[in-house]
C-alpha cells in the first residue's frame, strides 16, 4: 500500500515517464517535450501570458465563519463580533480605499492588502456535504465540472504544466475532474519523496544535460529553425537547474506536518515545479462553530492563525519570485449566521458568504455587500461594472459571478468563462 501511494505521488509530481522531471530540469514545457517535432511556440504559449495566473484555492466543507469579520460586516451594529481584541473593528486601507474589518486582517503586509478583494455572495446551501455542489456552482458549470478543474483546464496550456488536473495539497480528497476522483497529496509525503537523500531534484543538472542532448539532436536532424529558436529561448542553464533543485529540496525539507504550514510550503513548491496550474489547500477560519461562546474558542484564534497563514503564503511566493504569477482565493461551502445567535456561536447560512481574492490582477476593495433580511443578513445584488451593492447581478447569480470574476483574475477572458459557467457575470470593477 505504501509503495502504491508513493508511486501515485511520484506520477502526480513528475508525470508519466518522468516527463515533469525533464520539464523542470530543462525549463521546457511538458507539452513541448512530449512532441518537440510538432509543437510550436504559437500553440504552447498562452494567448494572454501577461495576465495568466496560477491559482491557490483554500476551501473546506466545515463552513468556517470567513464571512463574519470582513469589510462590510462592521457597517451594521447588530452583526455580532467577538469581544476579543483580534476581532475589534479596525480601520485600514485597500489600495488607498478605507475599510473597516477585524483587526487581524489589518496585519497583512500592505502590498498584499493592496491586491486584496472581499467578494460578498451567497452559496445557496447550508449543508456540509454540499461542498462538491458549491465547487460545481450549484449546477451552473458545464458538464457538472468543478470550478478548480475548469480553471485548471483553461490555464494548463498557458504554463505547460506537468498535468492538467488540479492538485489537493493537504485539503483532502475533495477534487474531481471529468468525473474522476483526484487523490490528496500529503505535504509530508511530498517531502519524503523529494527531500530525501538522492532525491531526483538533486539530479536536475544531469537530467537537463541528457534531455537537451536528445532534443537538440532530434531538432538538428528533423526540426525547423523556429523550433530550435524556441528551444533556445526557454532552456535553463546548467547553473539554474542545479540551483533550482537545491532550492526546492531546502523548501520541502522545511515541511514539518500536513497542517496549514506544510500545505503552504507544498503549494508553493508544486507551483515552482510547474506540476499543476491549480492547487487546493485548507486554511481554517473558525470551523463549524455553533457553540463558540463569545466567538472566542475557535473563531478568533483561527482567524488570527488563518490570516497569518495567508501572510506566510505570500511571503513564500515572494521569496520564490512568484508573487506576480499566483492568485489566491479562499471560499467554503457556506457562510455563518451574523445576527441570529449573537456571540453564542454561529449556525449554517446559505444566504451570505465572502470569498477573499488576492493577486496581481485583483483590484483591491469590497465587492457587493449585505442587507438585513429574514432575521439576519443576505448578500446583495452586485453591479457588474463597479462591484457596488445592487445592480445587474441578482442575488441568485452571485456565486457564479464570484467564480467568473476569479477566472478573470486568473487571466481568462469573459467569453471563454461564459462557455463553462451559466449565469452571473465577471465583475470588471474587481479586476485591474
Amino acid at each position: 500500500m505504501h509503495d502504491t501511494r508513493r508511486s501515485l505521488l511520484k506520477k502526480t509530481v513528475f508525470g508519466a515517464g518522468a516527463l515533469g522531471l525533464r520539464a523542470l530540469a530543462t525549463g521546457l514545457p511538458a507539452s513541448f517535450l512530449s512532441r518537440p517535432l510538432t509543437a510550436s511556440a504559437a500553440d504552447l504559449i498562452c494567448a494572454d501570458k501577461d495576465r495568466a495566473q496560477y491559482l491557490i484555492i483554500s476551501t473546506s466543507s466545515a463552513g468556517d465563519p470567513l464571512n463574519a469579520n470582513v469589510p462590510g460586516t462592521y457597517d451594521f451594529p447588530d452583526i455580532a463580533h467577538s469581544p476579543d481584541p483580534r476581532m475589534a473593528a479596525t480601520d485600514f486601507t485597500l489600495a488607498g480605499q478605507p475599510v473597516r474589518a477585524a483587526q487581524v486582517w489589518s496585519t497583512l503586509p500592505q502590498w498584499v492588502l493592496d491586491r486584496t478583494s472581499f467578494f460578498h455572495h451567497a452559496t445557496l446551501t447550508n449543508n456540509h456535504a454540499n461542498l462538491p455542489k458549491v465547487m460545481r456552482l450549484m449546477g451552473a458549470t458545464a458538464k457538472q465540472e468543478m470550478l478548480p478543474s475548469i480553471l485548471a483546464k483553461l490555464l494548463a496550456p498557458c504554463f505547460g504544466t506537468v498535468q492538467v488536473d488540479p492538485v489537493s495539497a493537504g485539503a483532502g480528497d475533495i477534487l474531481t475532474i471529468d468525473g474522476r476522483d483526484l487523490p490528496n497529496v500529503a505535504p509530508t509525503g511530498l517531502r519524503d519523496l523529494l527531500a530525501r537523500p538522492n532525491t531526483p531534484l538533486m539530479r536536475l543538472q544531469s537530467v537537463r544535460d541528457s534531455g537537451l542532448d536528445e532534443i537538440y539532436g532530434l531538432l538538428k536532424e528533423r526540426g525547423t529553425p523556429a523550433q530550435r529558436q524556441y528551444l533556445d529561448s526557454l532552456v535553463l542553464s546548467r547553473r539554474q537547474a542545479r540551483s533550482l533543485g537545491s532550492d526546492l529540496v531546502d523548501m520541502l525539507a522545511g515541511i514539518k506536518n500536513d497542517a496549514v504550514d506544510g500545505q503552504v510550503v507544498a503549494a508553493v513548491a508544486l507551483i515552482k515545479m510547474n506540476v499543476s496550474p491549480v492547487i487546493a489547500v485548507r486554511i481554517p477560519f473558525g470551523g463549524d462553530n455553533h457553540t463558540d461562546l463569545d466567538l472566542a474558542k475557535s473563531e478568533a484564534p483561527q482567524h488570527e492563525t488563518g490570516v497569518a497563514a495567508v501572510g506566510q503564503l505570500w511571503t513564500a511566493l515572494q521569496a520564490a519570485g512568484l508573487q506576480d504569477r499566483v492568485t489566491f482565493a479562499a471560499y467554503n461551502v457556506f457562510g455563518r449566521t451574523l445576527v441570529k445567535k449573537g456571540t453564542a456561536g454561529r449556525d449554517h447560512w446559505a444566504s451570505h458568504h465572502a470569498t477573499v481574492m488576492m493577486g496581481k490582477n485583483v483590484k483591491a476593495g469590497v465587492i457587493g455587500g449585505l442587507e438585513p433580511k429574514a432575521g439576519d443578513y443576505y448578500a446583495t445584488a452586485i453591479d457588474s461594472r463597479t462591484g457596488a451593492k445592487g445592480g445587474d447581478i441578482p442575488f441568485a447569480d452571485t456565486l457564479a459571478a464570484m467564480a467568473k470574476t476569479l477566472g478573470g483574475a486568473a487571466g481568462i477572458k469573459a467569453p471563454v468563462l461564459d462557455q463553462y459557467i451559466a449565469g452571473g457575470k465577471v465583475v470588471t470593477g474587481a479586476l485591474t
